[in-house]
């Protein structure tokens, strides 16, 4: 996994898509593989599915199915590490920066960053909690969820799928 250090992955990303979901940055495993979310114990694709995005849950290496479904995956920070700690808030608030342009060029409707803390730093917006944001991102609806990491003890897969759901049901209702 040492190999995967600092290796980036491509975007999951097309115009006018539902739901941008932003990881923090890739970790060794999702760098090794090419695949978002790609840890074993990672629980964003369960909690995808909880959430009701998807009909069935997903493995990492499905993740090209999202775009027919109006998702796509980005990160914040593009390089890879072991954990998100690793990265600086300066990398958070050029990540931020990055994602702005890309929201502007791929006009999703709403935009999910996967990570309050990223959020917090990467957007100077220390009290941010989750849940819908104030502000827009180019045009977008923005949502802070937590992140999925298995390493997030805080929240169980049951309450990461009650969050992604609420976002679920923000993005039908209009």
């Amino acid at each position: 996994m040492a190999a995967a250090a600092d290796r980036t992955i491509p975007d999951l990303i097309a115009p006018g898509l539902d739901v941008l979901f932003v990881g923090i940055n890739p970790g060794l495993w999702s760098a090794a593989t090419g695949c978002h979310f790609a840890r074993p114990g990672n629980r964003f694709w369960p909690a995808l599915h909880r959430g009701g995005f998807t009909p069935r849950q997903l493995h990492p290496g499905e993740q090209g199915e999202l775009l027919g479904w109006g998702l796509g995956i980005t990160n914040m920070v593009a390089r890879a590490s072991a954990r998100a700690d690793e990265l600086t808030a300066e990398e958070l608030l050029a990540g931020a920066d990055i994602l702005a342009g890309k929201v502007e060029r791929y006009r999703p409707r709403w935009v999910a960053v996967v990570g309050v803390t990223a959020y917090r730093i990467g957007f100077a917006r220390p009290k941010a909690t989750f849940g819908p944001q104030p502000e827009l991102l180019g045009g977008a609806r923005l949502w802070v969820l937590p992140n999925p990491s298995g390493l997030n003890a805080h929240f169980t897969p049951e309450t990461l799928g009650a969050a992604f759901g609420e976002l679920r049901a923000a993005t039908t209702a209009g």
